[in-house]
């Protein structure tokens, strides 16, 4: 039987890969909150290593290095949140540690950007943070670097700069919960496949942004992200 749709949808969401023709495919966004201790206590939350705190954004939230985008609509709080992010390339389901960096096909500069007004609210009355952190331009990524490119993750730098000054500055290997155990522990709940993205969490230094910033990222070996943002539409 010929399905016959009422609307057309548009196009996967993609992003680049340095000096490839062919761009990622975009199939989910998982991202993982507090897990940089120093960030979790400046926002008055205690880090125990239980578990990852996991939440998930459309792809429809994804948008590009180099873009101009207006300030969000329903908020007046509205955070950057600097971060690596994990490009999934192979199948991946209830994978050990040891296994799990066998399916990086890569890694790049993201922002998490989240409406920290709403995302309080939702956490005060114990609702999901679905409105603070999933809304359009809120997953921002640069293009992706090979993993054998980037090589290991160690103590690489991950900063970030809004209008010029310096306000995230971290080490990687401050992450409480590191890549392997993230993939293996999400790969416990999920069938990860190509095109996942993982955003892995962000360091202290966390702030509001307003029209007319300029947001720059970047972690030592990949390809830096940048957002200018403009008046509310």
């Amino acid at each position: 039987m010929l399905v016959s749709l009422l609307f057309a949808l548009p196009e996967t969401p993609s992003v680049p890969i340095t000096g490839e023709e062919a761009r990622f495919p975009v199939r989910r966004i998982f991202c993982v909150g507090r897990n940089y201790e120093a960030h979790a206590r400046e926002l008055g939350n205690k880090v125990d290593r239980e578990a990852p705190i996991w939440f998930t954004k459309a792809p429809a939230a994804l948008c590009h290095s180099g873009e101009t985008i207006p300030y969000p609509p329903g908020t007046a709080n509205c955070h950057y949140e600097m971060e690596l992010v994990a490009a999934i390339g192979a199948p991946a389901f209830r994978v050990s540690p040891e296994e799990a960096m066998d399916v990086v096909l890569g890694y790049a500069c993201g922002l998490d950007m989240t409406r920290r007004d709403l995302q309080n609210a939702a956490k005060d009355r114990g609702y999901p943070w679905d409105t603070g952190k999933d809304f359009e331009n809120a997953a921002v990524i640069a293009p992706i670097t090979r993993a054998a490119a980037f090589g290991p993750i160690a103590e690489q730098r991950i900063t970030l700069s809004q209008n010029g000054a310096v306000k995230q500055d971290a080490s990687l290997a401050e992450m409480t919960w590191p890549l392997p155990e993230l993939i293996a522990d999400l790969s416990r709940m999920y069938h990860l496949a190509p095109g996942d993205l993982i955003y892995t969490g962000t360091p202290a230094g966390v702030g509001a942004i307003a029209a007319g910033d300029l947001l720059e990222g970047a972690v030592e070996g990949l390809e830096p992200v940048r957002l200018t943002i403009s008046a509310a539409e």
